[in-house]
This record gives C-alpha cells, structure tokens and sequence, in this order.
C-alpha cells in the first residue's frame, strides 16, 4: 500500500477510472494543464489527453448542463465545481436536469455524472468558499452525496461514484486534502455507497458525524474518556444520502444515547434527518434526547471568527456530557 493524502488519494481514484473506462472524462475550471487550484487533477490531462481532460469556461451552469448533456450520450462525466458556494450557478441543472432524468425519461436516460467539490472550515478562506451546502443537496431526490473523511475512504467512496448510473455529489473538505497521510491500496477497489462506518467503538453514548468533524468528534471522544471514563462510539456516515440508519440503530440498541455533530448551520441539515429517523425506529432504545451540536443559524462568518463558529472538542464535550447526565 501506499501513504496517500486525500487529495492524491483522489486523484488516484480519477487516474483509475480513466484508464479502465473510455468513457469517463473529466472537466471544469483550470482542471487541465493547471491541475486543478488544488492539483486534484494535476498530471491527468498530460496522461489521458485534452480530450478527456480539459477546461471549461467560468461558468458552473455551462459545467452543469455539459454534464447532463454527455451523460445522457452514454460518457461518464467527473465535473469540478471548483468551490462549493459555487453551485447555485448550477442548481438547476444539477437538482432538476440531472437528479429528474432517470425518472422524467422512464428510465430511458440516466445522469451517471459525479459533481466534485471542495468545501470546509478551517482554512481561512474567502467568502462562497467554504460554506458546507450538503443539505441543499441531500434533500434532493436522485442525487446521492457523499462526504469521505479520510484518503482510504476518499478513493474507494470516489471510483463507486463515478461507477453508479445515477448522479452523485461529491464534497471534498479542504482542511483534510493535506492534513494527514494513510494507507491507501494501489489500483481500484470501492468503498460502497450508503454505507457508514464505525470508526470507534464503545458503549455508553454513540457520535454520529461525517467529514472533519470525525476527527473532531473523536478528539472528544478522548477527552470524555480521560476525564469521565465515559466510552465513545463513533459513526462516520460517509453517504449522507442514501443514509446508513441501520448502522446508526444498532448503535443506539448498544449506546442508548447520542448526539449528531454537522459543520453545518443548525435548522434542517443532515443532523435534524438523523435524529427524525432514530425517533422513527429506535425511540424506545434512548435514554436521553439525540442532541445535535453544530454551528448557529448564521451566515457563514468571515475568516477573523471561523473558529469561534464551528464545532471544536469541547462543544462536543459538553454535548456529550449534557446525554449523559441526562
């Protein structure tokens, strides 16, 4: 195996997929001769030739509607949408062109598109830059979205994305594409969708989170040990959407407690659906209520407060010991 970061991890998936699929290409702003602005692509246009990487325009709708236009010609397009605040541009080609062709065609078209796109606090980055939108998207029907946490996930949750027949959102968190390196197998293998993963086992209260909040969330977990004994389960969801509620259940069977942590704003992200489905199947094993610990219902703050808003150890903390004590 080789010691990958996320972002070469990533590129690693694309690099697989164009050579087993004629079909697959890859496009967006500066993904060409430039590598991307992160180099997510660097060297793949050079590999694989302008025709199957190549730049676009600035302009994310015109990146939208090629994508729909070429999946349903049979290709498998990767589109970049370079930042994810960036995406509004491009809503309507993504949630009603792409997500609806499947079902407006009879099943006679589908988009097997993957829409790539970093996001994530942390970095200090400039405004539409960061904002975490998972939610926008997970409440479209027709469009799966996957958040990886680490390379071996991002690699193996990326080549099952641009295999699936079906349109997949694809958000990359900026402060992990060079934060630490892991191991990652050379060649292809998947990670299958709509699967989560338990990344820490224990049994007293489970954390249910998906991107840099994992490592936030088990950062807690440490500490709460350390100070309370208190052991942690942690779920990384990987697939928001189709959502792994089973994992989660079992969990709660073990735990009886939880709290959900997003780097989202609070009111209806992917956290208020976790905590409706856990009320739907697994009420009767809880004995406390599922909280959710995530930034304030705010804009997205400028770069001087990013800190001060997001999740960090100790607001997970005093989650964890507010279910606790319940």
């Amino acid at each position: 195996m080789a010691q990958m970061t996320m972002i070469q991890a990533i590129k690693d998936a694309m690099r697989v997929e164009l050579q087993r699929d004629p079909n697959v290409v890859i496009f967006g702003e500066d993904v060409g001769k430039v590598g991307g602005v992160f180099r997510a692509t660097e060297g793949l246009q050079a590999e694989f030739g302008e025709e199957r990487v190549f730049d676009t325009p600035l302009a994310e709708s015109a990146i939208g509607g090629l994508a729909v236009g070429m999946g349903i010609q049979g290709f498998r397009p990767i589109a970049e949408i370079q930042f994810v605040g960036f995406i509004y541009e491009a809503m309507d080609q993504i949630c009603v062109q792409a997500a609806r062709m499947r079902y407006r065609s009879g099943g006679r078209y589908n988009a097997p598109i993957t829409f790539r796109t970093p996001f994530g606090g942390g970095v200090k980055a400039a405004e539409l830059h960061t904002d975490p939108l998972e939610g926008l998207l997970a409440q479209t029907p027709g469009i799966k979205v996957v958040v990886p946490s680490n390379p071996y996930d991002a690699k193996g949750l990326l080549i099952s994305a641009i295999r699936d027949n079906d349109p997949v959102f694809f958000m990359e968190h900026l402060n992990l594409y060079r934060s630490f390196r892991a191991e990652v197998p050379e060649g292809e293998y998947t990670v299958p969708l709509g699967k989560a993963n338990v990344v820490r086992e224990g049994s007293d209260v489970t954390i249910i989170t998906y991107g840099a909040m994992v490592h936030t969330s088990l950062k807690a977990a440490e500490e709460i040990e350390k100070t309370r004994g208190a052991k942690v389960e942690v779920i990384d969801l990987r697939t928001l959407v189709p959502l792994d509620i089973d994992t989660i259940v079992e969990s709660i069977k073990k735990t009886n407690r939880a709290i959900v942590v997003q780097e989202a704003q609070k009111t209806s992200g992917v956290a208020a659906e976790v905590i409706a489905q856990i009320n739907e199947k697994a009420i009767l094993h809880l004995e406390a209520p599922v909280l959710r610990v995530t930034p304030p219902d705010t804009v997205y703050p400028f770069a001087q407060i990013e800190d001060q808003w997001l999740p960090n150890p100790a607001r997970i903390v005093a989650g964890l010991n507010k279910v606790l004590d319940f």
